[in-house]
């Protein structure tokens, strides 16, 4: 590759805090909130204009796999007393619904409140470019901006950006994907249509949901009808009236990682979504009369780096429900969301319907921390798994959690001034509890 030098220049340092967190996606909320709750003088940071990642700019339909925290009810229930939701319910909606679907504008704007009662300082429009390191000690990040290039020192750096940007640019060891091909889950672009009739409307909600309408079997349709590697139809229901959330564009052989990568996605997605369209209106009762309303600001990427920690969660730690020693996540549950890496639907080793497991598990506080860098820690899908454990705590709300708990972890660090991997975690389970959470 042909190189260019640039010139070394002096950056201003634009923050001093206490956490900074990259990221403002549910790992990242979690984080802030966690630290800034726990003391902390906390920064966020986020590339895109609104807090919550996947589940509001990337236009995911519903919040899952951690329902038992008190962090995710409070999140809910907030967005669920937003004046800015119809006046009416959609009569539709179980009380399920109610609860978890997300309503993408309301949800922005209560994230955002959250972040200002709890003191964090927010900057948007901001992308992680570098770190700061003094030997193997992360000292703060570098920042590109409508601003120019910055620095933003912290005593603790939570690397909640889903890829783990700030942890890669810091030298932190992982591996890309699937460990013995690297190959990456797919990656989707979610989108809302509008104009379908909810009284015959049928909601296909995994890869297994088999459901037969006058033209066929709803997945063997998709599969025949559209374009490869597209295929499997995923349709949720909305908060508003006759809207309808459609995970179905796929794209196969993707390094998140990677712009032009991105790129591609991007462009073949939107490709799909025209194709998905005309599909529903001629095959699937309900949606004849449907069109496109949004889409999502950006691909959602499921997988890229997962970062070597102190420890690797493994899946027989989830089917056996595992409590660790040192959990800072608990009551999480999810199956081995693995969408298939050559095509639609499920992969081999993944498990929806037909997922067990002996009960709810937990996330350990070692998994979180690097193994070679101090004074960082991971949050969110980042963390120290395997492929297969990772499509498990990936999801949202599991996430959010983990995110909780390193957030509460790094305000202990800063309070006792010591190393976050040196951190009492009895002490950072102390403020867990009393906060709500239950093992």
């Amino acid at each position: 590759m042909k190189m260019y030098r640039e010139a070394a220049r002096d950056i201003p340092v634009a923050a001093e805090t206490e956490v900074l967190v990259a990221g403002g996606g549910p790992a990242g909320v979690g984080a802030a909130l966690g630290a800034a709750r726990a003391g902390a003088k906390t920064m966020l940071i986020e590339k895109d204009n609104a807090l919550g990642g996947m589940a509001t700019m990337g236009m995911m339909s519903h919040w899952s796999g951690s329902i038992h925290s008190p962090l995710m009810h409070e999140i809910v229930d907030r967005m669920a007393a937003s004046e800015s939701l119809p006046l009416k319910w959609n009569e539709n909606l179980t009380d399920y619904d109610k609860r978890w679907v997300i309503s993408h504008e309301c949800q922005k704007s209560v994230l955002f409140r959250m972040m200002k009662e709890a003191g964090v300082t927010v900057q948007l429009h901001t992308l992680v470019v570098g770190t700061i390191l003094e030997g193997n000690r992360v000292r703060g990040i570098i920042t590109e901006s409508k601003s120019g290039r910055e620095a933003i020192l912290a005593k603790v750096v939570i690397d909640s950006t889903g890829d783990g940007d700030a942890a890669a640019f810091a030298g932190a060891g992982y591996l890309l994907g699937r460990e013995d091909d690297h190959i990456c889950q797919p990656v989707t672009l979610m989108f809302r249509i509008g104009g379908v009739d909810y009284s015959r409307a049928i909601f296909p909600g995994s890869f297994e949901s088999y459901m037969d309408i006058p033209k066929g079997e709803v997945q063997a349709l998709g599969k025949a009808h559209l374009p490869h590697p597209a295929g499997h139809v995923l349709l949720y229901k909305c908060r508003l009236p006759g809207e309808v959330c459609v995970n179905m564009t796929n794209v196969i052989g993707i390094d998140g990682t990677n712009v032009r990568d991105l790129t591609k996605a991007e462009l073949v997605c939107r490709e799909q979504m025209d194709r998905i369209i005309l599909f529903l209106r001629e095959f699937v009762p309900g949606y004849e009369n449907c069109y496109l309303v949004a889409s999502a600001s950006n691909v959602g990427v499921r997988e890229t780096r997962h970062f070597k920690g102190v420890y690797t969660l493994t899946p027989d730690d989830i089917v056996e429900a595992r409590v660790f020693d040192d959990w800072i996540a608990t009551r999480n549950f999810f199956n081995f969301d693995i969408h298939s890496l050559s095509g639609p639907g499920l992969d081999k080793n993944g498990a929806q319907k037909h997922f067990q497991s002996k009960g709810v598990y937990t996330i350990p506080y070692r998994a979180c921390v690097p193994a070679k860098i101090d004074s960082l820690l991971l949050s969110g899908r980042n963390i120290s798994g395997t492929h297969k454990a990772h499509s498990n705590y990936r999801v949202m709300g599991i996430c959010a959690s983990i995110g909780q708990g390193v957030g509460v972890a790094a305000a202990v660090a800063v309070r006792d001034n010591v190393l976050p991997r040196d951190v009492d975690v009895k002490e950072v389970q102390k403020i867990l509890h009393s906060s709500g959470i239950e093992v």
